[in-house]
């Protein structure tokens, strides 16, 4: 059975998902970087077939690890992809903003397609029904809202997300929950408002590591996936390591 290995190195998070043919198995938690750690797992599930997206500096020796272990793509505006980019600088796009369009057009074909990943920063990106990833936008995500507000005041403390806690905060930690949670809810359903303005049939997927906190708080419609990023990987390695 052909297993495909799909590394994504993100800002906050070092993960992989593996697929058994076009089946996704399981998400891996990479401890980091380094060479060792992707022959381990390379030598635990024997992929036949490997994918990296990276947004982050990291060391070549892992693209060549991979490339003489197994049928390698490494993610890049070069690729091979099911959607068109823009007409600017495609150079310019992050790999896992070309995933994330094309986990969408995988899903829902021949359809507008809004793709929301919650991660270091909110992106949005809409995909249109000629499969033409017209863009979107970037917004500071939820940790860097909840640093913001410590590191540029004088008495703010750093907190953790929690998923429970008030409309109206009753101190310091709960006013900060309710302002950055629930004021990214509502900027996340007002930009999918925005949209529907322009474009009055779309589907609205959302991922992302800090997804759980949000689906309870938005008021539109939404497909949510954990695993989107790790879809469009496999689909842009089969189109790439045919």
């Amino acid at each position: 059975m052909q297993k495909t290995i799909c590394f994504d190195f993100g800002n906050t998070r070092l993960k992989a998902g593996l697929f058994h043919e076009k089946d996704f198995i399981q998400e891996i938690v990479l401890p980091d970087t380094s060479v060792d750690s992707i022959e381990q797992i390379i030598a635990q599930f024997q992929p036949t077939k490997s994918i990296l997206s990276s947004v982050i500096v990291h060391p070549p020796e892992i693209e060549a690890l991979l490339s003489s272990k197994t049928q390698f793509h490494k993610l890049n505006h070069t690729s091979k992809l099911p959607i068109t980019t823009p007409v600017g600088k495609p150079e310019t796009i992050g790999a896992d903003r070309l995933a994330l369009v094309s986990a969408s057009v995988h899903l829902f074909p021949h359809q507008h397609n809004l793709a929301i990943a919650l991660g270091s920063c909110i992106t949005y990106n809409f995909v249109n029904n000629q499969h033409e990833f017209l863009g979107g936008s970037i917004s500071p995500g939820m940790s860097m809202r909840f640093r913001s507000m410590n590191e540029f005041t004088a008495l703010l403390p750093i907190v953790d997300p929690e998923h429970d806690f008030p409309l109206v905060g009753y101190d310091t930690k709960t006013n900060l929950l309710s302002g950055v949670i629930l004021g990214m809810a509502k900027e996340i359903d007002g930009i999918i408002d925005a949209y529907s303005l322009k474009y009055s049939n779309f589907n609205v997927l959302l991922t992302g590591g800090d997804m759980p906190f949000f689906v309870p708080h938005l008021k539109n419609r939404i497909f949510a996936d954990p695993n989107l990023i790790f879809k469009g990987l496999y689909a842009i390695s089969e189109f790439n390591n045919r």
